[in-house]
């Protein structure tokens, strides 16, 4: 059966980024070794709550200071932890020929408040290319958990078994299988390309 609904991951499928590159310009920012940075931001669980829409910005903000005992500048902390993207270009005929043949698409991501104004104030694909932001968070939850799932279905309007979605982490991939997404890991735009003919998708690529 073909899909009704494609869902596309965002980071290392639609864009990429580097977690290095952010760890080094907060520290060079905040005069703080990347790793003080690392141990404030992800092992406290902060950027966790941040991308579960527990926190904003602006307690994103408060509790690095806090956990570093420094108060760098908010505007360029903010930039030097947002500015880690770029587009994998290989990816934007591909979505573009798959809208201009009409088929619904969103995007499924784990991602925060700061990545994805950066995300979508700078990539037109994003904002052009797809209908559905399914975001953990707006939703509350990070892949693999169920719940972001079955959110995922109810934004698209569709049952898990009309959706097909792609993701680079097999953890997430079989997180969605388990509730009857068609899902498959991400390994480059024409082996996706040639995935989406198989289940009888047809676009010009």
């Amino acid at each position: 059966m073909s899909p009704k609904f494609l869902y596309f991951d965002l980071g290392k499928v639609i864009v990429n980024f580097s977690v290095e590159q952010m760890l080094g310009q907060v520290a060079a920012v905040s005069g703080i070794t990347t790793d003080a940075v690392r141990e404030a931001v992800f092992a406290s669980g902060l950027m966790q709550r941040h991308e579960t829409g527990q926190i904003t910005v602006n307690e994103l903000y408060e509790g690095f200071c806090t956990a570093t005992g420094t108060r760098p500048d908010r505007d360029q902390l903010v930039a030097a932890a947002a500015d880690i993207f770029d587009l994998n270009l290989p990816m934007l005929p591909l979505v573009a020929q798959l809208q201009q043949a009409g088929y619904p698409m969103g995007i499924l991501s784990n991602t925060c408040e700061l990545h994805w104004r950066q995300c979508f104030g700078n990539y037109r694909i994003i904002v052009e290319g797809f209908q559905v932001y399914a975001l953990s968070h707006h939703i509350g939850a990070l892949k693999p958990e169920e719940k972001i799932y079955r959110a995922a279905a109810e934004l698209a309007g569709y049952a898990p078994e009309e959706i097909f979605f792609v993701d680079d982490i097999a953890g997430h991939v079989e997180g969605a299988k388990a509730i009857g997404f068609d899902a498959i890991q991400f390994t480059g735009a024409p082996a996706l390309a040639a995935e989406l003919r198989q289940r009888g998708l047809q676009f010009n690529y």
